[in-house]
């Protein structure tokens, strides 16, 4: 992330190495351009070759953009996020419609959840894998694009034509109470806004009355990082450290929770995993040192680098790290690249909490309790991939009204099992009613993905999450 009040740079202290460093390269590019076997473009040699590898020495991060990919850049920065509004089960070949959310245009065409969406501006999906699914309809909802769609009350198929509009998806999407008094908030990433929607979130479900809060972070790779910070100001007290930030040819700076913080006091569990990166270390890190929250799932992705972008001459561009982030007890975010690395052996010691207790360094963020996702049987496999679940709820809410309360019955479970042997699977008895419970809550959460909406359904699912009934029992002291 770039913080603006770093562009502080001081002038080199020898313009000495730097001059028969660079007598060097032009020599060496003058013998190459009078004397190769082949002609040869200065400009793809030296933007894609000398600048590209002399910083592939310094970090991964660290990139040089040519005048075309600097004006991508841009573009990128200036874009808004389009769609169509419809959140949609991705299988091999298939695409099933969830949900049309309202006011946005899959709503307005008429779009409906069970619909199969069988071809996007003449490409059948069958013929295609899940990953090129996923990256064309990416693609395709930047513009317009026709639809045919297979409808399970319709003989023959329909046809859409949706024009993309501009969404506002907020990045705290999930709000919900796990059980009374305890409250689950997910965070996919840090947007301007999202302290704001943490904190409405946090006071929709009772504010600092609640027990307890399971903070999920999992896939969030980041974002802003003065909107973790001021987040993470919500739950610290008044001067604490948030985190500090180091680099060679800049000044250090500390960064601390705001005087008049008034921290919420609950209990607190906060979920990381493998893709948690960045900005969403840093709150994690803070969260983690002042013990004020028990982090629950994987070692996180290791990512603590202050960015800056250097336009260049040409219309071109480099963005080089200047700085890294580090938590309260001092370690660093960033996990170590090469062996000579900014302070890598230091990172080898042991830090500890503010209550004393020992925590790693070396990069990332280790969780208090490793717990790692749901695993992932042959028969749940077959079951999620067939597409079993999507087409059997979208003809069981045919006939059955959906509430809040609905529970999927014992003779629910027949009919399903009936279903999917008529679709070719076939489990053992012994099989089956291992996997009974599971096949229960994502059936029901199916059943509700398309009766009551995706958000419905994804409580489903994080009630039978064992990284969250872990953080769950952690918050009540089991």
């Amino acid at each position: 992330m770039i913080f603006p009040w770093l562009f502080l740079l001081t002038a080199p202290r020898s313009t000495t190495d730097l001059d028969a460093s660079l007598k060097r390269f032009t020599e060496v590019l003058a013998i190459v351009q009078s004397e190769a076997a082949d002609p040869v473009n200065t400009e793809p040699a030296v933007y894609q070759g000398a600048i590209p590898g002399m910083l592939r020495r310094l970090d991964p991060h660290s990139i040089f953009f040519d005048p075309q990919q600097y004006e991508q850049l841009k573009e990128m920065e200036n874009s808004e996020r389009k769609g169509f509004g419809t959140i949609v089960s991705v299988l091999p070949g298939r695409v099933i419609v969830l949900q049309a959310m309202a006011g946005t245009p899959s709503a307005k065409a008429g779009l409906q959840p069970g619909d199969e969406i069988v071809a996007v501006n003449n490409v059948a999906l069958a013929r295609l894998d899940f990953e090129q699914i996923v990256g064309f309809l990416s693609e395709a909802r930047q513009h317009q694009a026709q639809l045919v769609v297979r409808r399970p009350a319709n003989v023959r198929p329909l046809q859409f034509l949706l024009d993309p509009a501009l969404l506002d998806a907020p990045s705290v999407d999930r709000a919900f109470l796990l059980e009374p008094g305890i409250g689950y908030v997910r965070v996919n990433s840090f947007d301007p806004k999202t302290a704001q929607q943490l904190k409405e979130a946090i006071e929709s479900l009772g504010g600092e009355k609640l027990k307890g809060l399971v903070l999920d972070l999992r896939d969030n790779a980041g974002g802003v990082v003065q909107t973790a910070l001021a987040s993470a100001a919500y739950f610290l007290k008044p001067d604490q450290r948030l985190l500090s930030v180091k680099g060679r040819s800049i000044e250090s700076q500390n960064v601390d929770a705001p005087k008049d913080a008034s921290p919420y006091v609950f209990p607190m569990a906060v979920l990381v995993n493998e893709k948690t990166a960045s900005a969403a270390e840093i709150f994690s890190g803070a969260l983690q040192d002042h013990d004020r929250a028990v982090i629950v799932g994987e070692p996180t992705y290791g990512k603590g680098l202050v960015q800056n972008v250097f336009p260049l001459s040409g219309n071109t561009a480099m963005a080089l790290t200047t700085a890294f982030y580090y938590t309260p007890s001092g370690r660093s975010i960033q996990k170590p690249i090469t062996a000579g690395q900014l302070e890598v052996e230091k990172q080898k010691e042991q830090f500890h909490t503010d209550s004393g207790r020992a925590v790693a360094g070396g990069g990332g963020i280790q969780p208090d309790v490793v717990v790692g996702p749901d695993r992932f049987t042959r028969l749940r496999a077959v079951l999620d991939g067939s597409g079993v679940f999507a087409s059997f709820a979208t003809s069981y809410i045919e006939k059955h009204k959906i509430t809040d309360s609905f529970e999927v019955t014992a003779s629910d479970l027949e009919d399903f099992q009936v279903y999917a042997a008529e679709h070719s699977i076939q489990p053992g008895v012994a099989e089956w009613v291992q996997e009974r419970d599971w096949v229960q809550s994502r059936l029901k959460q199916e059943i509700f993905n398309q009766a009551l909406g995706v958000a419905k359904g994804d409580e489903v699912e994080a009630r039978r999450d064992p990284v969250v009934r872990v953080a769950l029992e952690r918050i009540k002291g089991r």
